[in-house]
């Protein structure tokens, strides 16, 4: 609990040494639970967008927003972790030179960050969310360009989930769903965003072959889920084969184990009864 003295600056370099001590326990706490190396990284402001396929940006001047929706940076991961406290004492004239202004009462100029979803990236005034982390605000003035990306930022909560965010993304341009079926096909393995893009390219491939006709990746993409993932999945939450898993990681099981077992794509009750026999 913080306990000011009544002097500003002895305050302000308490501050910085207990804003120091948390960052050091809380990375000695990930190694104790042995949790991944990413939980206390701040999130790449470039990696994010890479991840998710930027369209566009707009400046949509200044804004109030919270603190803690300030997750990532664009350009100084090092010198604070995800919680913007100082990683080190490198930081420590200026971060105090600011607390101590805080602690004045000085007017401290808004910082300026990219908003991608309800994330916040900050491009300057990193020590102005440290030191306002420190002195327990909820909010911060920022002037803010908000940024239009192809996938949406929901989800990503480390930087091992722009791995997802990436392949997911990828699978996209090769398989062009939208609307309700964009969102309906969702994987939690990474990998398996390649595994089902081929798959999809395949059926489209003997589509083309059936009806003599070349198909572009949005007729195929659209036919496929409309054609043969809709009445799968349909199929599989009657037979209760979907389980604990999201009903793309259903459907693609079940289309694996069709064709290894019965060598067909078709789908009639004997393969069903096949396919649940094998659950």
């Amino acid at each position: 609990m913080r306990r000011d003295t009544g002097f500003p600056k002895a305050d302000a370099e308490n501050d910085f040494q207990r804003a120091r001590r948390r960052q050091v326990m809380s990375r000695l706490s990930t190694w104790l639970r042995r949790e991944p190396d990413d939980v206390n990284i701040m999130l790449p402001f470039h990696e994010v967008v890479e991840s998710l396929g930027m369209l566009s940006e707009r400046r949509l001047g200044l804004r109030t927003i919270r603190l803690d929706s300030i997750v990532g940076s664009v350009d100084r991961t090092r010198d604070f972790d995800r919680r913007f406290r100082p990683t080190s004492a490198r930081v420590r004239e200026r971060w105090q030179r600011l607390a101590l202004a805080q602690r004045r009462g000085e007017a401290v100029p808004p910082i300026e960050v990219y908003r991608v979803g309800d994330l916040h990236f900050v491009h300057d005034g990193h020590h102005r969310v440290s030191v306002a982390h420190a002195l327990g605000l909820d909010v911060i003035d920022a002037y803010v360009t908000e940024v239009v990306t192809r996938i949406p930022a929901h989800g990503i909560r480390y930087r091992g989930d722009l791995i997802v965010k990436d392949y997911r993304r990828l699978f996209l341009e090769r398989v062009p769903l939208g609307g309700e079926a964009r969102a309906a096909v969702v994987l939690s393995d990474p990998w398996e965003y390649a595994e089902l893009g081929e798959h999809v390219e395949a059926w489209g491939f003997r589509l083309m072959q059936d009806e003599g006709a070349f198909l572009d990746r949005a007729t195929v993409a659209k036919r496929w889920y409309e054609e043969e993932y809709v009445p799968v999945v349909e199929m599989l939450r009657q037979a209760e084969l979907v389980g604990d898993r999201t009903e793309t990681e259903a459907y693609m099981w079940v289309a694996a184990e069709r064709y290894r077992l019965i060598r067909t794509h078709r789908w009639d009750q004997d393969v069903i009864s096949t396919l649940r026999s094998r659950r």
